[in-house]
């Protein structure tokens, strides 16, 4: 084992470090793994249980941190040399053995040259295993090399090179593995094509690099593919994260729990749709200001299904929110201060004012995140847990850090928005991405783009980039949550705009002292009017194809998209379109520019 000393923010071992990934860490090719190699002592254990009740039994802990100089015991992290597949920059040898130099492990060939790690490695397409390219056995094989004896029974394991052609261009058909035994030679040309390596008669170990030949208690029959090691492909992170707030109920769940107390309701239940039933949920309904259908759902007990953790635990922070907006200054204390705000008395353009229900000033924030495992290929392939050890069923370890901070939280006002995203052409526009959702693999992952989604979305990236300019954070600081679901019990309608730090306990105040509406409200009118034009307009305002997998509208560099870190979708699902306007589509904020610019007009 070699010991390489290399510092990592503490949010990078969660992702885009964290375990199952392939990274580069001074001319080496390292793998992370799994939780069940840590040194427990080391890994302090994190409470947040919004999360942990989500995820299910199980324990985070915190990657081991340190101050100062790394030393000899220092607690680190354990990562894997992947692939071990390597070649000498001077002599072209390929080999995947180490070498020592005066007894220490050494990354230097015999003739002094240093050791590269080879390109390419196999990837299993559903399995979402990893594994080292056999380059020996793939450089024996193919259509030649079955029809030459001395090819195929050639075993000078140690003449292996990997060359560059000189005349062959800058593509793959200049570089070959060739071996000096039998003098076979192929080019890596024939390594990346469809179902090349099946071919070739190589297959799946069904493993991690990590993971002994022991572990493996099924073949895996998926084929392998080649990809490059640094290919984003090769890690998808699945990772949630949860605000740690005192847990709300939402408000439909306590009006559910009065329904259920009120006198009448087990006359409700006998008469089971009988003549009275009307009757009885019209009288109980009238008495909790809800509708009837609410009161016949209640005795039904249809409950929403929690399918989704992620929505669930945006309804709980939604909830929370909420019970703080109803307040002024919070002195409560904790992890958790937000100072409420209502815009009754604030100026500015009336049609913004209207749309705006509460403001908070999230004076002290603490967010959880979590990895819950990793995937490769695609995200339809199996999900690989954080923790592959003994325990993982029973009690598995989650890699989580805790982060403090500071934000804003805009309610917009529930009536004003339904009755602007039940206008045809609103429902039009958001049904293209609507469609290309369903229509992607992938695609389900992210949220439902409805058109109250798609507007406070694309809101939040632009006033993400007006802050970068207000606050003293970098865009890349900043984050995103987004409460935009019709489809939920407690509709909601709001954007979470955070910075969170793992290295400090807390931030410098430069966001939340902008959650003063006298202040929010221009910021907001100056993100409007910077993408009111876009730089690439107008191919950015008339096209709805754009972005990853056309995910995005009218959205792109130059006017919405933000730092990928920042955003929960990665940049997708964007319209500027649905916040000013444009066409025959009217902007859920679409005419506050022309009575800003009108006001000023006539001053």
């Amino acid at each position: 084992m070699e010991k390489i000393r290399h510092d990592l923010r503490l949010s990078e071992t969660i992702t885009p470090f964290g375990v199952g990934a392939i990274v580069d860490v001074r001319g080496e090719s390292l793998i992370a793994p799994d939780t069940s190699w840590w040194d427990k002592k080391y890994a302090p254990e994190i409470s947040c249980e919004r999360l942990l009740a989500r995820l299910g039994a199980g324990v985070l802990r915190q990657p081991p941190t340190h101050a100062g100089h790394g030393g000899v015991k220092t607690a680190a992290l354990l990562y894997w040399r992947f692939p071990a597949w390597r070649f000498c920059e001077r002599c072209s040898k390929l080999s995947k053995l180490t070498g020592k130099k005066k007894g220490k492990w050494s990354n230097t060939c015999e003739c002094g040259g240093l050791l590269v790690p080879m390109r390419y490695i196999a990837i299993c397409e559903q399995g979402s295993h990893a594994q080292d390219v056999p380059w020996f056995m793939w450089a024996h094989r193919g259509r030649e090399a079955s029809q030459n004896e001395s090819v195929r029974f050639c075993r000078a394991y140690k003449e292996l090179r990997f060359e560059r052609l000189s005349g062959q261009g800058e593509g793959l058909a200049s570089l070959q593995v060739k071996c000096y035994g039998c003098g076979h030679a192929r080019s890596l040309a024939e390594l990346v094509t469809k179902d090349a390596l099946h071919r070739d008669g190589i297959h799946c170990v069904g493993r991690q690099p990590w993971e002994p030949e022991s572990s493996v208690k099924k073949p895996c029959n998926h084929h392998l593919m080649a990809t490059q090691r640094g290919a984003t492909g090769n890690y998808i992170a699945e990772r949630i994260s949860a605000l740690d707030i005192p847990e709300e109920r939402p408000r439909s769940a306590e009006i559910a729990d009065k329904i259920r107390g009120h006198v009448y309701f087990e006359k409700l239940v006998a008469d089971n749709g009988g003549p009275q039933a009307e009757v009885i949920a019209g009288w109980i309904a009238t008495e909790f200001d809800v509708t009837p259908e609410t009161v016949f759902e209640v005795a039904a007990g249809d409950e929403p299904a929690a399918d989704d953790v992620l929505l669930d635990l945006k309804d709980g922070e939604w909830a929370a929110f909420l019970k703080k907006l109803e307040g002024e200054r919070d002195s409560t204390g904790g992890d958790f201060v937000v100072d409420g705000w209502s815009l009754d008395t604030t100026s500015g353009p009336g049609v913004l004012v209207s749309r705006i229900a509460g403001v908070g000033q999230v004076r002290r924030v603490r967010e959880v995140r979590a990895l819950r495992g990793f995937r490769r290929h695609s995200a339809e392939a199996d999900l690989i847990a954080a923790d592959l050890g003994p325990d993982r069923r029973r009690f598995p370890t989650y890699p989580a850090t805790e982060m403090f901070g500071e934000g804003i939280f805009l309610r917009f006002d529930e009536d004003e928005l339904a009755r602007w995203e039940a206008h045809p052409d609103v429902q039009r526009r958001a049904g293209i991405l609507m469609k290309r959702r369903a229509d992607a693999q992938w695609a389900d992952r992210l949220d439902v783009p409805e058109p109250r989604y798609i507007a406070l979305h694309t809101l939040s990236h632009l006033l993400i980039r007006r802050l970068a300019f207000a606050s003293g954070y970098a865009s890349a600081s900043l984050q995103e949550r987004i409460y935009a679901n019709s489809d939920r019990k407690d509709k909601t309608a709001g954007i979470l705009i955070y910075t969170a730090a793992g290295d400090a306990q807390g931030t410098l105040g430069g966001l939340v002292r902008l959650g003063q509406p006298e202040k929010l409200i221009p910021l907001i009118v100056s993100a409007l009017d910077d993408a009111d034009v876009c730089s690439n307009d107008p191919v950015c305002i008339e096209s709805d194809r754009q972005g990853s997998s056309q995910l995005n509208l009218s959205a792109c560099h130059g006017c919405s998209l933000v730092s990928e870190t920042s955003c929960e979708t990665g940049n997708r699902l964007l319209d500027r379109q649905l916040v000013l306007g444009g066409g025959n589509v009217i902007g859920f904020l679409d005419t506050v520019l022309s009575e800003v610019r009108r006001v000023t007009v006539k001053g």
